[in-house]
């Protein structure tokens, strides 16, 4: 005998919860209220978005009542959940161009028979390749198995895309299995420099696209969104920009009498992945929606894992980094992908470091299985409001940079380069301040760590990564004669010295200072002796708050001349102990930037 189940999702909703009788929103909230114990909900449990919107606690099905497109499928418009019915993206890499070509090659065909299926040619500038290059750099490499792109090109050298196409035709190869990218943006380059491009420009550029009218998966205009990203922006301003290019991009084209059809062709969008998980997914959701209601067409989005979070210290971290970014970008259902090494801030990245971050990619897509699934995000009451809202916050500001003349406009230009500079400002300030956290940097660093061989800073692009100032402190450190020691003078209750000690090491162990820790002595004076004996030129009283009034003073005054005496908290006697000349304190008020690098003045670093 056989026995029949329904296993339909209203019969097994049936079936899981008829047991359990439905809890309204209301109850939940006054569950909330009850133990938050008079705190303010709004401080308490609603998270402010680097972009400024508010992200309630937890959403429930009736917060999916007012969302559109939830009922469309993948492939379909407007686009929600994916415009391919599959998930396979394209697994990039991208070669500098700064070496013979014939290494190169060597280095994508080795990359291609590990998993490579993108491949991104990043020129030097001014660098233009002809037709023998183009047969040196794609030697045995069978172009309709995979995708290329061209990198750091400028449209006013276009001899690289000519070459290109003359390769593509001497090969016979046929011109619909051509996937290529070229990185032709000339309003995003004439932005990020501080000017305006030429209106001619645009002709220019029209004309290039008509020469590639064959080849419908060939794209030559790139929005640079990721440099938008690397600045310290947010998930609402990296969309609202690239869209506005966008958009720019359009009327120009189609002013210079390209169909909209094939002008919307001809665009395809380099995006940035940042560190806050869901809301990369989804910005990548609302994207699609976007360039929809913008061009009438699908879009295109390679995604870059971003360089703002990485680090040259602790650099193993930066795998984690890329990993978490890595998985955002293909839940979220992008074209192609490329992590960055994670030791791509020393010398460009190691053969290791490549490895390991097209491994990171080959694992999600082979183990993990994250190709299987198209949008599984779709139906999340928290990611769909979370997309809505990015919709919605991003429109905002589109629609404010298009009132004011869009990217034509060299005020609207200006104006949209302060918020971007402020923003990446107020970032650097939050992780001075620790409301930020960059794991490795200023949290948790590996205080005994040392900058790792061929580190060097001051070329840098200051607009990359949010470490770099505290990087160089840390390298102050480091090229001192000797490095400073830092006593944990640690007394009285023990819960309190040993949390402060420990903050106290974290503290310190971002400037790369020796922690000299201790369990905690019997008496004040057992640990004033020992600090004396130590020789550190900095000591930190960890203790509680009551304790401090009487015991600082004495630990002032029994100090040896020139030690630096700091107290660990913001106790309630600061004002009482600063009329004493104790005028060091550490709290997670301090700027931690800040407050450092004025130790290491006194220090004489």
């Amino acid at each position: 005998m056989f026995l029949m189940y329904d296993y339909s999702p209203d019969s097994m909703t049936d079936i899981l919860f008829k047991d359990f009788p439905p809890v309204p929103t209301q109850a939940w909230e006054e569950l909330i209220l009850r133990d938050l114990k008079g705190a303010d909900y709004n401080k308490k449990l609603l998270w402010k978005t680097p972009d400024g919107f508010s992200v309630r606690p937890y959403y429930r099905e009736e917060d999916l009542k007012e969302i559109p497109h939830l009922d469309s499928l993948p492939g379909q418009k407007p686009y929600l959940r994916g415009t391919r019915k599959d998930n396979n993206w394209l697994i990039r890499q991208g070669f500098p161009l700064s070496e013979p070509l014939s290494q190169v090659n060597a280095k994508v065909l080795e990359a291609l028979n590990r998993g490579l299926e993108s491949v991104g040619f990043v020129l030097q500038p001014g660098q233009e390749l002809t037709l023998q290059d183009m047969n040196t750099l794609l030697r045995e490499v069978f172009l309709p198995a995979i995708e290329v792109s061209f990198e750091n090109v400028s449209f006013k050298k276009p001899g690289t895309l000519h070459a290109f196409l003359e390769y593509v035709r001497a090969t016979g190869i046929p011109a619909e299995q051509v996937r290529a990218r070229f990185g032709f943006d000339p309003a995003g380059d004439a932005f990020f420099a501080g000017t305006m491009p030429n209106p001619e420009d645009f002709t220019v550029l029209a004309n290039l696209v008509r020469t590639c009218s064959d080849y419908p998966q060939l794209r030559l205009v790139c929005i640079q969104g990721y440099k938008i990203q690397n600045r310290g922006v947010g998930v609402v301003q990296e969309l609202a920009f690239s869209m506005a290019m966008g958009n720019e991009y359009l009327k120009k084209l189609t002013s210079a009498g390209l169909s909209p059809d094939m002008a919307a062709r001809s665009i395809h969008f380099h995006m940035g992945i940042g560190t806050h998980y869901f809301l990369e997914m989804a910005k990548f959701r609302a994207a699609r929606v976007f360039w929809d209601e913008i061009s009438n067409s699908k879009i295109a989005v390679h995604a870059t894992s971003g360089t703002w979070s990485q680090t040259a210290y602790d650099m193993y971290v930066n795998l984690l980094r890329g990993t978490t970014q890595a998985m955002s970008a293909a839940l979220a259902g992008v074209d192609s992908l490329e992590v960055l090494p994670f030791d791509g801030v020393v010398a460009g990245g190691s053969e290791q470091g490549y490895r390991l971050a097209r491994n990171i990619q080959i694992i999600l897509r082979e183990e993990a299985c994250f190709d299987q699934v198209t949008d599984p995000a779709a139906g999340s009451y928290y990611i769909e409001n979370l997309t809505d809202s990015v919709l919605n916050e991003s429109r905002k500001v589109y629609r404010e940079i298009l009132k004011t003349g869009g990217f034509s406009d060299p005020h609207t230009c200006d104006r949209f380069r302060e918020t971007v500079k402020s923003t990446r400002e107020r970032r650097l300030q939050n992780l001075a301040q620790r409301r930020e956290i960059l794991v490795g940097i200023n949290q948790y660093p590996d205080a005994r760590g040392k900058a790792p061989a061929g580190l060097t800073l001051s070329g840098e692009e200051e607009w990359m990564r949010a470490a770099t100032g505290f990087e160089m402190m840390r390298l102050r450190t480091e090229k001192a004669p000797e490095t400073p020691a830092v006593f944990l003078l640690t007394f009285g209750n023990l819960a309190m010295c040993r949390a402060r000690a420990q903050f106290s090491a974290n503290f310190f162990g971002i400037a790369g200072f020796r922690i000299l820790d201790n369990n905690r002595f019997a008496t004040v004076e057992e640990g004033i002796q020992a600090a004396r004996k130590s020789g550190a030129r900095i000591v930190v009283a960890c203790s509680s708050d009551d304790e401090y009034e009487q015991t600082v003073p004495l630990i002032a005054r029994s100090l040896d001349p020139g030690t630096i005496l700091t107290v660990a908290g913001d106790p309630p006697c600061k004002e009482a102990l600063m009329k004493e000349g104790i005028d060091h304190f550490i709290s997670i008020r301090s700027n931690v930037l800040e407050t450092l690098l004025g130790y290491q003045k006194e220090l004489g670093l």
